[in-house]
């Protein structure tokens, strides 16, 4: 019996130091840098805590989920990114989705330009241009030789210049299993291979306009046309770069949220997405790149998740923050961004199965 129970210890304690090493050693895909996080001093103002956007109401897509971006067309119409890598359009006397245009791969931000043609941040294979007719075209997909891996968002300056934030060089969406799963993987190492491409439609040719970014991710060019907002999620922070070529501002910082799209709206409001809070063990680790290592070794159920809660504010070029609007019970899940126009506020979503609508007659009521 003894020689039993001494064969079973040592056995766990084999299995035991087997697992440990696993957990410590095994080798993953992130190099996990060092850096401060800034203290969370959470939903404080102006970003206190209410249900201001319980009152949506829920559009549905026709079997396509995750709209990421939207963006409205000359003819009135919504246009939609989709996890199925398609554009729905959706108009307002039929409020039925239908396909548009077939990306082939994971489409996020979208915007019109000048000439009625939308554009697209495809995540997976670059920037697209989709004609009046759902014509789709690759107008870039390299900078400088080099592949783009993950394109996130565009914006159009009045020049007609495009604007494409690139969130990562490290984590491709085709390699490391979606678009999701990258981003979780660039926000564990936290590296700085972020950056912002301009392309010159005229020309077909794309420059880098700022790099060093921990996972770039929305951006907007702000209705005065003197500067570019990007939002830095993996800094919890939005930056102002001024089109003149001056130096970099910060806009916001310490946001008690991971910022996703930043969108234009009415009155030279810029809408940002707040698509989940802030993670305490993310927070914690920031100065420990070795035990952030052990993140991606964990069972799949075991490793940081984004908490639930629906958030969204409006800020104007000068940082202050003008609309606060949130739902605890997270009932539009993952909000990446707004569209607004007149009479609504459109809520997109990383994983919803419907768009969002707010009716701003709600918001008033409040």
């Amino acid at each position: 019996m003894q020689r039993l129970s001494a064969s079973i210890a040592a056995s766990a304690g084999a299995i035991l130091l087997l697992a440990l090493a696993y957990l410590l050693f095994w080798p993953v895909p992130v190099q996990p840098k060092a850096w401060q996080a800034p203290v969370d001093e959470g939903h404080v103002d102006p970003y206190l805590r209410n249900d201001r956007l319980r009152s949506a109401t829920h559009m549905d897509l026709g079997g396509h989920t995750g709209p990421e971006d939207a963006a409205r067309g000359a003819d009135g119409a919504l246009y939609l990114s989709t996890r199925e890598g398609v554009i729905l359009r959706l108009t307002s006397d039929t409020q039925v989705a239908k396909v548009w245009a077939r990306t082939e791969g994971r489409p996020l931000g979208i915007e019109f330009d000048g000439h009625g043609n939308l554009l697209v941040a495809n995540a997976e294979l670059g920037l697209q241009r989709i004609d009046r007719h759902g014509t789709v075209e690759l107008l870039l997909d390299t900078v400088a030789g080099e592949a783009l891996v993950y394109p996130n968002d565009v914006a159009v300056a009045a020049s007609g210049k495009v604007y494409l934030s690139e969130s990562t060089r490290r984590f491709s969406p085709r390699l490391f299993g979606g678009t999701y799963p990258s981003s979780i993987l660039d926000l564990i190492e936290h590296g700085t291979s972020g950056r912002v491409i301009e392309f010159d439609p005229d020309t077909g040719t794309g420059r880098v306009f700022a790099d060093g970014l921990s996972f770039a991710n929305g951006i907007a060019v702000s209705a005065d046309q003197r500067y570019l907002l990007v939002a830095e999620t993996g800094a919890y922070r939005i930056w102002r770069y001024p089109l003149s070529g001056a130096p970099r501002e910060i806009l916001l910082d310490n946001l008690p949220d991971f910022p996703d799209n930043l969108n234009n709206g009415l009155q030279g409001r810029v809408w940002v997405g707040l698509i989940a809070p802030r993670n305490p063990l993310l927070d914690r680790l920031a100065e420990r790149p070795f035990l952030r290592k052990v993140i991606p070794r964990l069972p799949a159920n075991w490793r940081p998740q984004a908490l639930p809660h629906s958030h969204v504010i409006a800020v104007n070029v000068d940082g202050q923050v003008l609309m606060n609007l949130q739902d605890s019970a997270a009932s539009v899940p993952m909000i990446t961004g707004v569209l607004e126009t007149r009479q609504s506020l459109y809520l997109t979503s990383l994983t919803s199965e419907h768009l969002a609508r707010l009716d701003k007659r709600d918001l008033a009521t409040h």
